[in-house]
């Protein structure tokens, strides 16, 4: 006969819940007391500071057949629970930002900020800690940034999606009748990540052969030929396997504008927060996520440091999808160190169980593509000069400059958010190989203050000043003076003209922008960020005794101007104080005028407007001009102004 079985009564549950509550209590007392010891004291039963008893997942009460008892109870140290309620923050406040949830995710992001604030714990003295303040802020930021800047790229519509996004959420069958020949070709090629033929692997082979799948290696094959030289390069190095180019064909396609639905952008898909930790800038003018060469060595340096704290491939490349601290729960939650067991177990997100897979297969098949029915030529490696404008430079006026048309310096400058490079003297700008000379022969020709409006122009037949000048909508006088021209001459087919526009390009300086502050930021940092300094901040907005406030809303004129002022009266402005400093130089003459050197980037016409005169007066007070052009170095007397 089956002994029948007793439901607990309340009285046991009660015992049960007890028992709980004692073993909590003793293992709480054994923290407090193994901390005095520590400090070479007898303690009272308390928690140390950092020592904080949290159950791993909720105490779950065995069915009622079945005696109570604890199940899993772990202490961790207070920080390790901080570290984690904040990831979870991060974590919503990412997927917010990726569904277009603006103010929910600055929501999360300030309380991720507030959390971290008001712990009790020192922040920069906890890595894990002190690296989640910049991923947070870092996003935080980045999300403040985009939408100020509106426009992802300089004349660029929507940015193409990431490819892994169309792939990585896939249910796909399994064919095993593929798994002997994929067997044998695994055998046969040389690769230098460990290679396993696992169910998921074999379904996305099977996927990346039919037409859609195939498509999509296809593009990624093709574009592959761009950066592979580069890629190889840095990997080796850095000291990393060459076989992790195929994370960039997973994530992008080796596209410098995919961005995902989570917001990741570039080759290599960063999110704000690891890209600022990997040195990849994020500011008014460029965004160096999209920088094919700097994300590279960035991601190099990512995936070796997350091997290092894994000490595992394949939980590396699934760190690298989900993020460490996701991988990092899985582990502890499970028990298993391996990334197939937690692929079995689902302790992963399906994006990310399916993500080394589809690096796996992609390896296989881009090493011998024929085999997998896929024919594509690669295109061409990107070849490249590099020059250092030093000032800000209107890409059209350099595509000019150089005969080439400015898509194709976009196309090779992609980190560019405007049509206009940044100020800074470091800024590298790539140009197609073999061009460096003609730009900066070109560009001597054109004073660095003029970079922004003046345009190169090659004239075409049947051209004429008259023409020119209604085509651009400025006087002839002028462009005689630009290029020297003796009125009613001639112009030459093939000849090249300086066009002295007064209109700068399109940059979003001196538009308005209202920027929230968020917990952290100082005038310093939100000053860098739109190109300003932290006094123009403080005097288009007036704040109470020179701080920020969390919360603020700032009127911020990016570059410095408001859009009203006029360039060509600044410009004016300018000269004229230039022209002032200039007669009070030593080389001034009694007569009230002054002899200078002609410098790269002089014209008569550009000297006549610095100093207040005239082309014509230029020409009386240096007679020897009219026999010969001007060359860098010759002294010129410059008349007074009139």
């Amino acid at each position: 006969m089956r002994a029948s079985r007793t439901p607990a009564t309340p009285m046991s549950s009660k015992r049960n819940l007890a028992t709980v509550i004692l073993v909590v209590a003793v293992v709480w007392s054994a923290a407090g007391c193994e901390e005095g010891a520590r400090m070479g004291r007898t303690t009272k039963a308390a928690p140390a500071v950092d020592a904080v008893m949290v159950p791993v997942e909720s105490l779950l009460i065995l069915p009622r057949e079945s005696p109570a008892r604890l199940l899993l109870l772990r202490a961790k140290p207070g920080s390790m629970v901080l570290a984690e309620a904040v990831e979870a923050e991060y974590a919503a406040g990412q997927r917010d930002a990726a569904g277009g949830r603006v103010e929910a995710a600055r929501g999360r992001f300030d309380r991720g900020l507030a959390m971290l604030e008001g712990g009790g714990y020192n922040v920069s003295a906890d890595a894990r800690l002190a690296q989640l303040y910049g991923r947070i802020t870092a996003a935080r930021d980045a999300l403040e940034l985009e939408a100020a800047n509106g426009a992802q790229a300089p004349g660029a519509g929507e940015a193409p999606a990431a490819p892994i996004d169309e792939i990585a959420d896939l249910s796909l069958p399994v064919d095993q009748r593929l798994k002997a020949q994929a067997e044998r070709e695994m055998a046969s090629l040389h690769h230098d990540l460990p290679m396993t033929l696992a169910d998921p692997v074999l379904s996305y082979l099977n996927f990346f052969e039919t037409p859609r799948g195939r498509a999509i290696v296809t593009r990624g094959l093709r574009r592959a030929g761009r950066y592979r030289g580069m890629i190889s390069r840095v990997l080796r190095e850095e000291g990393l396997p060459q076989d992790l180019i195929y994370v960039a064909q997973a994530e992008s396609a080796f596209e410098p504008l995919a961005l995902s639905r989570a917001r990741a952008l570039g080759i290599w898909q960063f999110v704000a927060g690891s890209a600022a930790k990997y040195g990849l800038d994020h500011t008014w003018w460029v965004d160096e996520r999209r920088d094919p060469e700097k994300s590279t060595r960035a991601a190099a340096r990512y995936l070796r440091d997350l091997y290092g704290m894994f000490g595992d491939w394949y939980l590396a490349l699934a760190a690298y999808n989900t993020g460490e601290g996701n991988v990092m729960k899985a582990v502890e939650r499970t028990g298993y160190a391996d990334f197939w067991e937690l692929h079995r177990l689902n302790a992963l997100p399906r994006q990310t169980r399916n993500y080394v897979p589809i690096i796996l297969a992609l390896a296989m098949i881009a090493k011998d593509p024929a085999k997998h029915g896929i024919e594509v030529e690669a295109d061409e490696p990107i070849d490249c000069d590099t020059v250092k404008p030093g000032h800000a430079l209107d890409l059209r006026l350099a595509a000019e400059a150089i005969d080439q048309d400015v898509d194709l310096l976009k196309a090779l400058n992609p980190e560019l958010l405007r049509m206009v490079t940044p100020a800074e003297a470091g800024f590298e700008l790539r140009l197609p190989k073999g061009t460096a000379e003609q730009f900066r022969s070109e560009l001597a020709a054109i004073p660095p203050d003029k970079w922004l409006t003046w345009r190169r122009y090659r004239v075409q037949e049947g051209d004429t000043l008259g023409s020119l000048s209604r085509r651009f909508g400025i006087s002839s006088s002028s462009i005689q003076q630009a290029n020297d021209l003796e009125k009613g001459a001639a112009l030459g087919t093939g000849d090249k003209l300086t066009i002295p526009l007064s209109h700068p390009a399109a940059t979003g300086l001196g538009r308005l922008v209202r920027y929230r502050v968020r917990r952290g930021d100082t005038l310093s940092r939100v000053a860098r960020e739109f190109d300003v300094t932290p006094e123009e901040i403080e005097r288009w907005n007036h704040p109470r005794g020179g701080r920020l406030a969390p919360g603020m809303i700032l009127r911020i004129y990016p570059g410095g101007k408001r859009e009203t002022e006029s360039a060509s009266r600044a410009s004016l402005v300018a000269e004229k104080r230039q022209a002032e400093t200039k007669r009070s130089e030593p080389g001034a003459t009694a007569a009230g005028g002054l002899t200078r050197p002609v410098q790269p980037g002089d014209t008569l016409w550009s000297l006549a407007r610095a100093y207040g005169t005239t082309v014509e007066a230029l020409k009386r007070a240096n007679p020897f001009l009219s026999g010969r052009p001007l060359r860098i170095g010759i002294q010129l007397r410059i008349p007074p102004a009139d």
